[in-house]
C-alpha cells in the first residue's frame, strides 16, 4: 500500500487501524517511521503528553524532527522547558516555527488584543498558517491527542485522514489516560512544564490559557471567555 494522503481511501485507513489496534504506542511509532522516515514530523506543544511522546520518539528515531509552533505568545515556562528538552535529547531536531506576521504587525493590521476579539483569527495567523507551511514539507505528522481529553477527540484513531492539512495524522497515545501519562513522566523522571503543577492541565498561549478549578473539564482553561475549544489544528 502506498502511504500518502492522495492515494489512501477511507477503507485503507480502516484497514491500517485494524492492523494496528493491538499495538502499543512504541510499536505504532516504529510503524510510522518505517513507513514515512524523514517525511514524518512531530508537531509538539510541549504539554505533558508531548514529554511522553518525545521520550518514545527518541527511542525509535534519535534524529527525528519536532516542530513547535512558536506563536510569540507562549508562557516563559514553555520556552524554558524547550531548552531543557534540547539538552536532554541533543540529537533530536527541534525547530521553532514562527508566523510570518510579528505581534507588532498583527496589532497594526488587526488592532490590539486580537485574541480577545477574534480568537479564531489569531489562531489562524499564529498557528494554522505556520503549521500548514511546515506540514507541506512532510507526508505525515504525529500528534499527542488522547481520546479521553475531550468529546471532539473521542473517535481519534492511530492513523487519521487529515483533510484540513491534506496529510496523514498519526496519534500514538489515543488509549492513554491522564494517570498513565503522569505515571510515565514520573517513572522516567521526565521534565515537564511547571505550569501543570499550578492547575494548568492544558497549556497554550499565555493570553488564552487560564488555570482550571478542581473538577472542571481539563480544557476549560483554554479560550476560557469564549465558546472556542480547539485552535483548529485537530478539526
Amino acid at each position: 500500500m502506498i502511504f500518502n494522503y492522495n492515494s489512501l481511501a477511507k477503507e485503507d485507513y480502516e484497514q491500517v487501524n485494524k492492523e494496528l489496534e493491538r499495538k502499543d504506542s512504541l510499536e505504532v511509532l516504529k510503524w510510522a517511521y518505517e513507513k514515512f522516515g524523514d517525511k514524518l514530523v512531530y508537531s509538539c506543544s510541549f504539554g505533558v503528553e508531548g514529554m511522553v511522546l518525545i521520550d518514545l520518539i527518541s527511542k525509535v528515531k534519535k534524529d527525528a524532527t519536532i516542530v513547535f509552533l512558536d506563536t510569540d505568545f507562549h508562557f516563559k515556562e514553555t520556552y524554558e522547558l524547550i531548552e531543557k528538552v534540547k539538552k536532554r535529547y541533543p540529537t533530536l531536531n527541534i525547530e521553532l516555527a514562527k508566523p510570518e506576521v510579528t505581534p507588532e504587525e498583527q496589532a497594526k493590521q488587526h488592532g490590539d488584543r486580537l485574541w480577545e476579539r477574534d480568537p479564531d483569527a489569531c489562531c489562524n495567523i499564529r498557528k494554522m498558517v505556520p503549521l500548514e507551511r511546515e506540514l507541506s514539507r512532510y507526508d505525515a505528522w504525529i500528534s499527542g491527542l488522547r481520546r479521553e481529553q475531550s468529546p471532539t477527540r473521542a473517535n481519534t484513531q492511530f492513523v487519521n485522514q487529515d483533510n484540513r492539512f491534506k496529510s496523514i495524522k498519526i496519534c500514538p497515545l489515543i488509549h492513554w489516560t491522564e494517570e498513565e501519562i503522569w505515571m510515565y513522566v514520573k517513572l522516567h523522571q521526565l521534565e515537564y512544564n511547571e505550569l501543570h503543577d499550578r492547575n494548568y492541565p492544558s497549556i497554550g498561549c499565555e493570553y488564552c490559557t487560564k488555570p482550571v478549578a478542581e473538577g472542571e473539564d481539563p480544557r476549560s482553561g483554554r479560550w476560557a471567555n469564549s465558546e472556542k475549544t480547539e485552535c483548529g489544528l485537530h478539526k
